[in-house]
């Protein structure tokens, strides 16, 4: 049942202004001058968890579509980022230090498994006593294994994990398919293999396959931007920082300070504030595009130009949000959680104003993240421990 609220409109602005000041107190200047650094992802990770979240609620959970509206919009977007990021950490972890398949698989699949097989043991037991809930042992035996080939938001255990089954396809393709000299050639394979299964018109995805399609290229686009990134970063290293201090505005610092007139600082820092600032515009103009189309090509498309444009902005920006690091950091394990505790087990909605509910459920999904973490990193401890002792 979609829950019905006063005052839709109202109740976003307070939201936004709530988040708008927490994201100024979590402000920092940056520390560092590298192009594209992990913590940079990981704050791509939080802005892209909150999209969904937001469009989870907003779409899915209330009957007024106005609320938290137009950051209910971008869901498509954030998981374009979660498929790029993936992409590229994979293919720089993997150029920079080569895994056996094996190892590969134990050490990526674990991680993805572990998080997945906790949320399952959780909401299984809680539909079940609270609910009255049973499941069909198949689906069970499926889901343990990662298969998720439906994405129903009121019927499902966990509708999101539609996305986990197109991860772990991701995940066991990448190292048979991976070539180090040429990552390119990679992606160009892993986007065939992705649109041939596709193309094929599986009964058993049939549900699932509309979304497959629409983010079918943020993966393989992702693995050719981390062989430029590793490029850049691990064989010319200098030349990457340098061109980047340059599109930060820091070109004085290359050269002696008296040799660059005022003038030319201070041109250099308009054009600055106008390349952000009409990045900025972009980003909104697409946004509200993309929120009204129907057509999946073209949605498919928009929605990965506004993610280049989004990490073209983060990459530029002289400042770091710790809150959307925080969220990037837990952004996995909220993915996996958030949807059943808002559809099935809400509390806040209920008894809280929209707007106070929302604040407080962000908290409460960092809380249950935080503990999920600390157990999945707990239990793959004990599996190391268990490995190197039998080696």
């Amino acid at each position: 049942m979609m829950i019905s609220i006063n005052n839709p409109i109202q109740a976003t602005l307070i939201f936004d202004g709530i988040l708008f000041v927490a994201l100024l107190i979590s402000v920092r200047i940056k520390k560092y001058s590298q192009f594209f650094p992990i913590s940079q992802r990981q704050e791509l990770k939080g802005l892209a968890i909150l999209f969904i979240i937001f469009a989870h609620i907003g779409y899915l959970l209330m009957a007024d579509h106005r609320f938290l509206f137009p950051l209910s919009i971008m869901a498509g977007v954030g998981v374009d980022l979660f498929l790029f990021l993936s992409g590229l950490g994979l293919t720089a972890s993997t150029l920079k230090k080569k895994l056996p398949i094996f190892n590969f698989y134990k050490k990526n699949l674990l991680k993805l498994f572990i998080p997945l097989w906790l949320l399952l043991t959780l909401f299984l037991l809680l539909d079940f006593f609270i609910l009255k809930i049973i499941y069909p042992q198949q689906f069970i035996e499926k889901s343990l294994f990662g298969f998720f080939p439906s994405a129903d938001a009121y019927r499902d255990l966990d509708s999101p994990l539609w996305y986990f089954t197109l991860i772990l396809f991701y995940y066991l393709i990448f190292p048979l398919s991976f070539y180090r000299k040429r990552p390119w050639i990679s992606a160009v394979i892993i986007y065939g293999i992705s649109y041939f299964v596709l193309s094929q018109n599986l009964i058993w995805l049939s549900w699932v396959e509309p979304f497959y399609k629409l983010h079918i290229i943020a993966f393989p686009l992702g693995i050719i931007a981390g062989w430029i990134f590793y490029d850049l970063h691990y064989q010319y290293k200098i030349i990457a920082d340098k061109y980047y201090i340059l599109l930060k505005n820091r070109m004085y610092s290359l050269v002696r300070p008296d040799i660059l007139s005022r003038f030319k600082k201070y041109l250099f820092m308009i054009g600055y504030y106008v390349l952000v600032a009409s990045l900025i515009a972009f980003i909104c103009y697409l946004s509200y595009y993309l929120g009204g189309q129907k057509n999946p090509n073209k949605a498919q498309l928009i929605s990965i130009i506004t993610m280049l444009a989004i990490i073209c902005l983060f990459s530029l920006k002289k400042i770091e949000f710790r809150l959307l690091h925080i969220f990037g950091t837990y952004s996995y394990e909220i993915y996996l959680l958030h949807w059943p505790i808002l559809y099935r087990y809400d509390f806040f909605y209920k008894y809280l104003p929209a707007w106070l509910a929302t604040v407080f459920y962000l908290i409460y999904f960092l809380g249950i993240a935080w503990l999920f973490k600390k157990v999945s990193k707990f239990i793959l401890s004990l599996i190391h421990k268990e490995t190197h002792y039998k080696i």
